[in-house]
């Protein structure tokens, strides 16, 4: 991963998510991460009822369950991350797809710095981008690190705050960003970054909180808004949406 050491760059920053955003939600691997999850709720003695209601309350309270499991559960992080994230079979679920690392080359890195944004912690967030063969093209990432007591995530402003700090961009108008998450793409917009894509594949299934969701189905809070949000349902149209960063 090249330097993340930037001083005075006025280039913009392009923000990937990774999961389910840099793959398909054909890969399910939502669905097998939700799996451990809530085999992880079970072994600390909850019923299969309790564990799902629990799974659903704390993604949803908190933005990821383990943020609910250390604070009302003191679980181990680490132990969780093993047996969740890290028990995930990767290689066997996603493939490196020449497309992708095509679109990553065809940033203008004169204009552009690409940085990925995730919520997973450090480790799988590096198994995903060496399958895919792109770890070389990122030149910074920003994730969740479970070690650090009452850490943040996406969508919490202040996540986003952080990512800026670590990129050293303090003009949020010059940030890029693709999620297939609407909330963390709202999230975005509300701090005003600059372009904002939601990866949606649309009839596809993918696994939140325990529950499975059809894409492109959500519901929308009050007062939400399409205003300065983009919906794609390939990467490839980012060449279109975002053109004025990609190599002519």
């Amino acid at each position: 991963m090249a330097s993340e050491t930037h001083l005075q760059d006025d280039r913009v920053v392009v923000w990937f998510d990774i999961d389910n955003t840099l793959y398909s939600a054909s890969s399910k691997i939502s669905q097998a991460m939700g799996e451990r999850i809530h085999a992880y709720f079970v072994g600390l003695g909850l019923s299969h009822e309790e564990a799902s209601e629990l799974h659903l309350k704390y993604y949803t309270q908190y933005g990821l369950a383990l943020r609910g499991l250390k604070k009302h559960h003191d679980v181990d992080v680490l132990d969780f991350d093993r047996k969740c994230d890290g028990s995930l079979p990767l290689e066997d679920m996603i493939k490196y797809d020449p497309a992708v690392r095509k679109l990553f080359q065809d940033i203008d890195r004169s204009k552009a710095r690409v940085w990925a944004l995730t919520n997973a912690f450090k480790p799988h967030a590096q198994r995903v981008l060496k399958i895919l063969q792109i770890e070389d093209l990122i030149d910074g990432l920003v994730y969740c690190d479970y070690r650090i007591d009452n850490f943040v995530c996406k969508p919490e402003h202040e996540f986003y705050h952080m990512a800026m700090e670590q990129a050293n961009i303090s003009d949020p108008t010059k940030c890029y960003f693709i999620d297939d998450n609407r909330g963390n793409v709202d999230a975005a917009r509300d701090l005003c970054w600059g372009k904002c894509v939601h990866f949606c594949e649309k009839g596809m299934e993918a696994m939140e909180g325990g529950r499975m969701k059809q894409i492109g189905h959500e519901r929308k809070q009050d007062g939400d808004s399409d205003v300065g949000i983009v919906e794609v349902t390939t990467l490839e149209e980012l060449r279109q949406v975002w053109s004025e960063i990609f190599k002519e």
